[in-house]
């Protein structure tokens, strides 16, 4: 997978998770303020018109006056937030329900047919204040309001509350956040990738070009220096061509003296033992000549090899040689003819290694008896 790929992929899922936890964080931030103004808003609307529902309760306790009636009936119940109003007097005997039926009971009487959710209504009048209560496993709230007239609870009004309100609210914040979101990593994601691209893959690209491109005759990495961390990688790129160079060098010329001193070697013991109307031929693991003690034709590229010395016509000479290659450090021994002359010849086949094989071919006139 290629790390444009890679990149972009954990783009997404970095920005997808961010978006997770700033969605549950903004989720529940805007649940508990909308919440909260849904509270507060009915709190204050209530709080509006608790005038009118003292003055009523002082005027006449036992029964509710023309502007509380208006208000409960066309007020509070047509509220699209509120779903049902009860409103009791000071002694607990409701004054206003939207069934008839349950106006002139008593609380007890009432909560013994229809049981309430929560005790909101008994906190409010216990506090004297307002008391906010969550139904259980509903989207509702019990909001119970006492009213009091210098500290005297004089009535109470106990509202059944929808959070329908405000989930909507909530449900359409969040589709502006996400959308908001969405739109954020696009717009960042567009600068951030062409920055990526322009400033690592592009380069990177470029780099891998450099070096399948780069030159083994000069180890030279043609690549435009700059100052960042790919840069650096190709500083370290062509620092290690110029190592893998100097070893190639170091190598070349160690093999070259090696050669030498071979050669030095050979030409001085076969010098010495051998006689001078004699022939000795030297090659290496390539049959390339590396000693003779006769003159040798220069060949193009500098290398004679043994098939430039030896006719490929002497099939005895080759047998021979093919003998010595089969059975190593044994001496081979036969005749063949060799400057035009019928010589006697040994062949003998040295070396353990493919790189230090060596091959010793030696011609001398026959024997007389």
């Amino acid at each position: 997978m290629k790390i444009a790929t890679k990149w972009t992929l954990w783009f997404v899922v970095i920005g997808v998770y961010v978006m997770t936890l700033g969605g549950v964080f903004f989720f529940n931030l805007f649940k508990w303020t909308f919440d909260e103004k849904l509270k507060m808003d009915v709190i204050d609307m209530v709080k509006n018109y608790a005038p009118i529902m003292r003055d009523g309760l002082l005027k006449n306790s036992s029964a509710i006056t023309f502007e509380e009636f208006t208000l409960m009936n066309d007020t509070l119940s047509k509220d699209e937030r509120i779903a049902s109003v009860i409103y009791l007097n000071r002694t607990g005997v409701i004054r206003w329900h939207r069934e008839a039926r349950f106006i002139g009971m008593s609380w007890d009487q009432y909560i013994s047919q229809v049981p309430p959710f929560t005790d909101a209504i008994a906190q409010a009048i216990h506090f004297k204040k307002p008391v906010v209560k969550p139904v259980p496993k509903q989207s509702y709230y019990e909001i119970a309001i006492p009213l009091t007239v210098n500290n005297e609870i004089v009535g109470s009004l106990l509202l059944m509350v929808s959070k329908a309100t405000s989930d909507t609210l909530v449900s359409s914040a969040m589709k502006k956040y996400v959308i908001g979101a969405i739109g954020v990593l696009f717009l960042l994601g567009i600068p951030f990738y062409f920055f990526f691209y322009h400033y690592v893959i592009n380069p990177l690209e470029s780099l891998a070009e450099a070096i399948e491109g780069a030159s083994f005759k000069n180890f030279e990495l043609r690549f435009n220096a700059k100052n960042d961390e790919i840069g650096m990688v190709a500083d370290s790129v062509n620092i290690l061509l110029q190592k893998v160079k100097k070893e190639i060098e170091l190598y070349s010329q160690k093999d070259k003296n090696f050669k030498e001193l071979e050669e030095k070697w050979w030409k001085t013991m076969l010098k010495t033992i051998v006689p001078l109307n004699e022939y000795v031929i030297v090659v290496d693991e390539d049959n390339n000549v590396l000693y003779a003690n006769f003159e040798l034709k220069t060949m193009p590229g500098g290398n004679t090899h043994l098939l430039d010395v030896v006719d490929s016509q002497q099939q005895n000479l080759l047998r021979l040689i093919g003998q010595a290659f089969d059975t190593p450090g044994e001496v081979v021994e036969g005749e063949t003819v060799f400057k035009d002359q019928n010589l006697s010849v040994k062949v003998v086949h040295i070396g353990d290694t493919v790189e230090l094989n060596r091959t010793l071919i030696h011609f001398y006139p026959k024997k007389v008896y």
